[in-house]
């Protein structure tokens, strides 16, 4: 059978592959292009499943592609909200050290914030963080303009309907299932057939280092899923927190911490914890692929980075499975909060891109082969970032898309 033919295809319907084809679709007019997902809808994974915070760029070395793309992505994503009319803040939100041994770390940030641009950040002393959240704890804070609040399914939608104006195709239920080289183009199967392109790029998400190997490319990283747990503050104790609370977060450890988000349409979350998932997709506690989990204990770099965060890991599972160690650590930022004021949410699974030492990829991670870009680590700010990095990508793409 004669495959459906496209100039470029992205893999992966989350809200980066969105990103990257609405760069491509507005850089490349006429461009033959496609999205295919394997879920019934866009942002099924770590785009939908996230608090939906527009981070600033406060946390990250000042450099980085993190800083980089979060700050030109943050200000393109309130542009677009304001063009698409979708629903969005800029609340702000407050670091808060409750610890003197953390002030070291709050100063940190303060100088990562001012070397990547953040205008208007302001010192808290505790009166300081009382005066913007009254019923938070803390010694010493840090408040930060630029951050808000939005929905990510929204936006993810709504670039995939500018590539659809745009003349591209946007295809779910599509799982690619093997993919062939043939000459200069690529053949993919899929669960809706075979489809030909002449560029490949490769968002999948939890999925992305298969994919990798899948066309021949070796990504020296695998994927280790961490599952992030969530608990809603009950309706009536809301009140309780303003915007956005945050701690201050271990400089040894890539996640931030539990915390507290209002979300934009109405309610707080508390969370997350972070602890292994026994399946790439394992949202649930008792989620299990035995397949997924012998890859993981089998990887080289699992046995070091176990290893290294074993004590850590041990804490976070027991806060998985005891509410009350999950609200005591709460209570640090919050101390009226009760255990009755909160109720189990949902969760998340974040695509960790792990190396063969052991080493948890904080940067992004993007590999370039011939016709191909593979999206290999995309942490938090990746939401944030993503017209950024879409745009980023599209530039990379761009030689082989005028072959």
């Amino acid at each position: 059978m004669t495959p459906t033919t496209f100039d470029l295809i992205v893999v992966g319907g989350g809200i980066v592959g969105t990103a990257t084809a609405l760069a491509l679709a507005r850089a490349y007019p006429g461009l033959k292009l496609a999205i295919l997902e394997k879920e019934d809808r866009l942002a099924a994974h770590q785009t939908g499943h996230n608090s939906g915070v527009i981070h600033s760029g406060l946390y990250y070395r000042p450099g980085s592609l993190k800083a980089q793309n979060c700050a030109a992505g943050r200000e393109a994503l309130y542009a677009f909200c304001a063009e698409r009319k979708i629903a969005v803040e800029r609340c702000g939100k407050i670091v808060v050290a409750t610890r003197e041994s953390e002030l070291p770390a709050l100063d940190e940030l303060e100088r990562r914030g001012i070397a990547n641009g953040l205008a208007g950040l302001e010192r808290l002393d505790a009166t300081g963080v009382k005066e913007h959240e009254p019923h938070v704890a803390g010694i010493a804070g840090l408040y930060v303009p630029q951050t808000g609040i939005v929905d990510y399914v929204e936006v993810t939608n709504a670039y995939a309907q500018v590539v659809r104006e745009s003349g591209g195709m946007v295809r779910t239920s599509c799982r690619v299932t093997g993919v062939e080289r043939q000459g200069q183009d690529f053949r993919l199967t899929t669960s809706q057939g075979d489809f030909a392109c002449r560029t490949l790029i490769n968002c999948a998400g939890l999925h992305s280092d298969r994919l990798a190997r899948a066309c021949g490319v070796e990504p020296g990283v695998q994927i280790i899923p961490f599952r992030g747990e969530y608990y809603l503050v009950a309706p009536q104790r809301q009140n309780l927190v303003r915007n956005l609370v945050y701690p201050v977060p271990d400089p040894a450890f890539p996640f931030l911490g539990v915390h507290f988000t209002r979300m934009i349409h109405g309610g707080v979350e508390a969370g997350p914890n972070a602890v292994l998932a026994l399946r790439r997709e394992g949202y649930g506690r008792f989620s299990i692929s035995l397949p997924d989990l012998f890859e993981t204990l089998t990887y080289r770099g699992f046995h070091h980075l176990a290893r290294r965060f074993w004590r850590v890991g041990a804490m976070e599972y027991h806060r998985s499975f005891s509410k009350t160690r999950f609200v005591r650590d709460l209570q640090r930022l919050l101390p009226e909060l009760k255990k009755s004021d909160v109720v189990r949410g949902g969760a998340g699974v974040r695509a960790q891109a792990v190396d063969r030492e052991g080493k948890l990829l904080d940067d992004f991670h993007i590999v370039n082969a011939e016709g191909m870009i593979h999206v290999l680590n995309a942490p938090s700010p990746a939401a944030t970032a993503s017209l950024s990095i879409g745009s980023t990508i599209a530039e990379y793409a761009g030689k082989a898309v005028q072959r």
